[in-house]
């Protein structure tokens, strides 16, 4: 029941996402390989001086400015996920984007290591109640195994 009524929640804040980002300009929406922090990252420090932590929706790209939030959606099966950009790849990392597990995780791509993404700059107000309600979701089914 919890879990159902979460999903409607979740559901009828993103059609008034939508709408919002009905205006965006589409210039910003890049594609590309995203992957996934190994877990030996795991406590270490990123770009902005915040603590990595596999279970946070963040992630890391050489390309999108630190404090960003983005829109990140699986171009193979549609899954998304919220992330904030707070840290820097190698520079040799040709990838678009680094996740956290977590949201690789959501996005169905753990098994394989890379998916090619379609990354969508939102605002901030977006992105953080997409990453509020997807940590919920999380934390539910976490919580169920």
């Amino acid at each position: 029941m919890r879990l159902n009524l979460l999903f409607i929640v979740l559901l009828s804040t993103s059609f008034g996402l939508q709408a919002q980002a009905a205006h965006k300009p589409k210039s910003a929406d890049k594609k590309g390989v995203a992957s996934y922090y190994h877990e030996k990252f795991e406590g270490r420090k990123t770009a902005t001086g915040e603590v990595f932590d596999n279970d946070k929706f963040t992630a890391a790209s050489n390309k999108l400015k630190l404090g960003t939030y983005v829109k990140v959606t699986n171009l193979s099966n549609g899954n998304i996920a919220y992330v904030r950009i707070n840290d820097r790849m190698a520079p040799t990392n040709h990838r678009l984007i680094d996740l956290a597990s977590v949201a690789a995780d959501m996005l169905d791509y753990i098994e394989n290591g890379v998916a090619k993404v379609k990354v969508e700059v939102v605002n901030e107000m977006e992105g953080k109640m997409g990453i509020l309600a997807e940590s919920n979701i999380h934390r539910i089914i976490k919580n169920e195994l």
